[in-house]
């Protein structure tokens, strides 16, 4: 038996090494059950596993992606590709990778492997007429019907300047991972495509940008690149499929990270969307990422396509991530498609979905949507180089702002017995303006009424705005005891809806920062004996802020 069992691998072998020479791209090259994926010498390769594979003690290592170690058949058992019987599949050589995962699945269990030099992965072999549906062009529509005369007649009268209804800059995350494949890539595309037609992409539109999710994130076009719907499915059907692992996270980091600025074409003002196309799951984690898109005033959507099986779930890394991902987890940005085939019917709805402008929830932030006053101490106990360290704490804290005459604004008022307003809310919209302001501000010197300064801050640089859009934050600095009362200017604060943090330093009374100070007093107020102090409290403060703004949506 053993004679033949070697005669039988080697034989597998010859098979392999021949078929680049004589056998056909699709005819399936027979193996045995202990080929493993290092055998293989080219990059795709059709084969043929044998019955009862999985009666053998095979080594298999990895989860999805195997090491190049490992049984073929015994992985493609692992991971559903053919059943307990055999059957052909297409093996995908992949490079090495630095840790391989044990799983349990389809009653084959895989082990650890902390590193190795090669891997592959595997896909089903599909039948000769669905391949040549996959992969025909990415603009084509689906078969003779309705729905392809009115897509042609788009083609023909393209809105040139597109859907004024729907002024939004979307960036689509395309799945270009081994989990879809490339058949159903081209697929994807071909929805896309579609759904680029349906939104009316130009210039007075929706502006649209790709990005490809695979092991490292790559930007295709930006928002900037194309602005007429026939450029843009142009550039989609030149796209190349990529590989990989399905690393949604990462992609979506990118995108937050670079693909929305002015140099890229995002336009100022307009609602920033992503959405994600996932066939299956992602393998690495989304939570943060989204946590990134939210705070940076991103609409992220969700488009799960072929959900994990039962058989499946065991290899999802979190079985969550569809509501960790969006916006909100409210139903209005999920949308599932059971396969990549008859999708017309889904074009319209999520088109829709996307153009809701007035649902957009992740729009408005605490970064770009509040009103920071800042109420500064300028007695004579503060002394100028103090008040200069005051300055850099109020610059620390705006600059985590977005500030412009569409976002976030900042605004000043320096009080000793008297006031002044160094800085109105519509002196500087511009970031590095409103710092530099900020940081100038003259040092007056005198006494301390802090009372007469928080009634002279409502009715001076609260009040004037109330038709702006944005909550309302006072920061009350100082560092001595008041000469009048500040409760009751304070109180009245917080009935005009202003949230009121105070920060105390050396002999500021912890009772007057506390009466000043908004609910819960713990979070809203903060004290230092030293002004070098200051700086430690930024970004607990401005985390606060975006707590309060949070929690009043």
């Amino acid at each position: 038996m053993s004679v033949i069992f070697h005669f039988l691998h080697l034989l597998g072998l010859i098979f392999l090494m021949c078929r680049t020479f004589s056998a056909e791209p699709n005819v399936p090259t027979p193996i045995t059950c202990t080929t493993r994926g290092a055998d293989l010498a080219e990059a795709l390769t059709v084969i043929v596993c044998p019955s009862n594979c999985a009666l053998q003690q095979l080594s298999v290592f990895g989860s999805g992606v195997y090491a190049s170690v490992s049984s073929i058949c015994g992985a493609a058992i692992h991971r559903g590709v053919i059943p307990q019987s055999g059957g052909p599949l297409k093996v995908h050589r992949l490079p090495g990778r630095e840790n391989y995962l044990s799983s349990l699945s389809h009653r084959v269990k895989s082990q650890t492997l902390p590193r190795w030099t090669a891997s592959f992965t595997m896909s089903k072999l599909i039948s000769q007429p669905m391949e040549v549906l996959g992969e025909s062009s990415t603009t084509a529509l689906p078969r003779p019907g309705p729905a392809k005369k009115a897509l042609k007649k788009n083609l023909k009268k393209p809105a040139q300047n597109g859907n004024k209804d729907c002024q939004v800059d979307i960036a689509m995350l395309l799945d270009s991972s081994y989990n879809i494949g490339q058949r159903r890539f081209n697929l994807q595309k071909s929805f896309v495509s579609k759904l680029a037609l349906m939104l009316r992409i130009g210039p007075a539109g929706p502006h649209f940008g790709v990005v490809h999710v695979s092991e490292i994130p790559k930007t295709e076009f930006y928002l900037k690149n194309f602005t007429q719907p026939k450029d843009v499915i142009s550039a989609i059907k030149e796209m190349g499929f990529r590989g990989g692992n399905s690393n949604t996270g990462k992609a979506l980091l990118h995108t937050v990270e670079s693909f929305f600025s002015p140099e890229n074409g995002m336009r100022r003002g307009l609602p920033r969307v992503v959405v994600i196309f996932v066939d299956g799951w992602p393998s690495d984690d989304l939570e943060k990422a989204a946590m990134r898109a939210r705070e940076s005033g991103i609409n992220v959507f969700l488009v799960t396509v072929a959900k994990a099986t039962l058989e499946e779930l065991g290899m999802v890394q979190d079985r969550n991530f569809a509501q960790k991902a969006v916006c909100q987890d409210n139903g209005f940005f999920s949308f599932n498609m059971p396969s990549w085939f008859s999708t017309n019917k889904y074009v319209k709805p999520l088109t829709q979905k996307i153009c809701s402008v007035d649902q957009m929830l992740c729009s408005k932030t605490c970064y770009n949507s509040v009103n920071l006053g800042f109420l500064i101490d300028g007695s004579s106990s503060v002394g100028d180089a103090n008040f200069r360290l005051v300055l850099e704490f109020m610059a620390g804290i705006t600059d985590d702002f977005e500030i412009s005459d569409l976002g976030a604004r900042v605004g000043a008022v320096q009080f000793t017995y008297d006031q002044k307003l160094e800085m109105d809310f519509n002196d500087h919209t511009d970031k590095e303006a409103a710092l530099d302001a900020l940081r100038s501000i003259r040092y007056m010197s005198g006494g301390t009424a802090t009372g007469d300064a928080i009634s002279y801050t409502i009715a001076n640089l609260f009040q004037p705005h109330k038709a702006n859009s944005g909550r309302n934050f006072l920061i009350i600095i100082t560092d001595g005891q008041s000469y009048d009362d500040v409760g009751g200017p304070a109180q009245a604060a917080k009935s005009e809806g202003i949230t009121v943090y105070s920060v105390g330093v050396a002999w500021a009374p912890q009772d007057d920062l506390r009466a000043m100070a908004s609910q819960p007093k713990e979070s809203h107020t903060f004290f230092t004996r030293d002004f070098t102090g200051l700086e430690q409290f930024q970004q607990t403060i401005v985390k606060g802020i975006c707590r309060d703004f949070n929690e009043a949506q």
